[in-house]
């Protein structure tokens, strides 16, 4: 979450590419905002936000980018894919990302996990970069 805290050792070329975007061309998975609610009120100590203010950065999100969701026959192909893949655990959560990445035809994903991304397929390879 290095767009939304200051601290963060990526926080300026993350802001950087976030306050660049525009709802046109930038686009954002609609399961990322839970994964955005969730990080910004577990953050420790004074960094915490309530509710009120998590949903106020989602609402940048939303303004700053269209999102895209996956429907479920999308989200089980997706899944299994994965499965056949070789992938378990939480790098699930990047492939549905990635999947609605391709869904949106998105020419860069920006991760700073790009070894996680990388293996998602080449599709997905040649399309991910860092902030």
């Amino acid at each position: 979450m290095p767009v939304f805290h200051r601290d963060h050792f990526h926080h300026e070329a993350s802001l950087a590419v976030f306050a660049a975007a525009h709802k046109k061309e930038a686009c954002c998975a609609a399961h990322s905002l839970a994964e955005v609610y969730s990080t910004l009120t577990r953050f420790p100590g004074k960094n915490r936000l309530s509710g009120d203010q998590a949903l106020l950065m989602l609402g940048e999100i939303k303004q700053r980018c269209t999102l895209f969701a996956l429907d479920a026959d999308e989200y089980v192909a997706a899944i299994e894919s994965a499965a056949a893949s070789g992938i378990v655990g939480g790098t699930i959560y990047d492939v549905l990302l990635a999947h609605c990445a391709l869904k949106a035809n998105a020419e860069t994903i920006f991760t700073w996990n790009l070894e996680d991304f990388r293996r998602l397929g080449p599709e997905v390879a040649k399309r991910v970069r860092t902030p």
